[in-house]
């Protein structure tokens, strides 16, 4: 691969989805989802506990919605229930960051090969595969229920970085909100960009604009 115009030193980026170009749930949508589950209302925390420990098997592409809902409710959840908690559970994950897509846009305008690479569940991949950003802007995208494993677990960066066909791991950039994420990354020498949200940290590294 050779060099593109937007940043020499790159010959592909790899990006994370959730607190990338995905934003985070707000409290509201967890609220919705918790009612949506029956869950008590006073107890939100506890609600939440309950869908991050059932959640990385689910990313994982190792357990069904239906099972996952039984995992987070502690009974199975009836077939309309069930296609609540999906849509309500999906919909808090499909909202995009307006400045990041901005910056990605310029990204392969230029011609740098970009590629997604999220721990999502099996109908959230589907969804996000539709849309309009990812059909435009990834040259590929990578899900954790499709590849049966999460990150930071190194065989889901090796599947991601074999797609870009880059020679040198050096000259491929990862993009994570999670610092272990981008700590597997360095360890299989990707370079990496561990982004808090500065969005000048991720035009910097992405088109070369000093921050």
């Amino acid at each position: 691969m050779t060099p593109t115009t937007t940043h020499p030193g790159l010959d592909a980026a790899i990006l994370d989805y959730n607190g990338v170009l995905g934003l985070q749930p707000t409290a509201d949508q967890w609220r919705h989802l918790a009612r949506t589950a029956n869950w008590p209302q006073q107890d939100l925390n506890g609600f939440q506990n309950a869908v991050w420990n059932a959640r990385p098997a689910y990313d994982a592409g190792q357990l069904s919605d239906m099972a996952y809902w039984a995992k987070v409710l502690g009974a199975h959840p009836g077939p309309r229930l069930l296609r609540q908690l999906r849509d309500a559970d999906t919909e808090m994950w499909t909202t995009t960051d307006d400045r990041v897509l901005a910056v990605l846009e310029r990204a392969h305008h230029s011609g740098l090969p970009l590629f997604l690479l999220s721990n999502a569940p099996a109908h959230l991949s589907d969804v996000l595969d539709a849309t309009d950003w990812c059909r435009r802007l990834m040259t590929r995208a990578f899900y954790s229920a499709r590849l049966q494993t999460v990150k930071p677990d190194p065989a889901a960066y090796r599947q991601a970085l074999a797609a870009t066909g880059a020679r040198d791991p050096r000259r491929v950039l990862f993009v994570d909100d999670r610092a272990d994420n981008c700590q597997a990354a360095e360890r299989l020498g990707l370079r990496t960009l561990h982004y808090t949200g500065r969005i000048t940290d991720l035009e910097a590294a992405l088109l070369h604009v000093p921050g």
